[in-house]
């Protein structure tokens, strides 16, 4: 573990102490969680994000889907 200072404004802190003391766990761990999922998020907006620039990259090229597949997906998806 790594020790981080992290002021906040009054508002924030307050919020998080009150909080902290409803669900009886520590703000730390509050806060810890908050971060790690803003965290975890962000990367999983990044590899949208990448996934999305590769496929309008290689969209009409040789590795775009099979036009055959894509229309069956589209004809399935329309059915359900």
């Amino acid at each position: 573990m790594k020790n981080f200072h992290l002021p906040l404004p009054e508002q924030t802190y307050e919020q998080l102490r009150a909080v902290s003391t409803r669900v009886q766990i520590p703000a730390t761990v509050l806060a810890r969680e908050a971060i790690d999922a803003w965290l975890r998020e962000q990367a999983r907006q990044a590899r949208r994000d990448a996934v999305a620039a590769y496929a309008e990259k290689m969209a009409g090229t040789g590795v775009d889907l099979d036009r055959d597949l894509e229309a069956a997906a589209i004809e399935h998806l329309l059915t359900r």
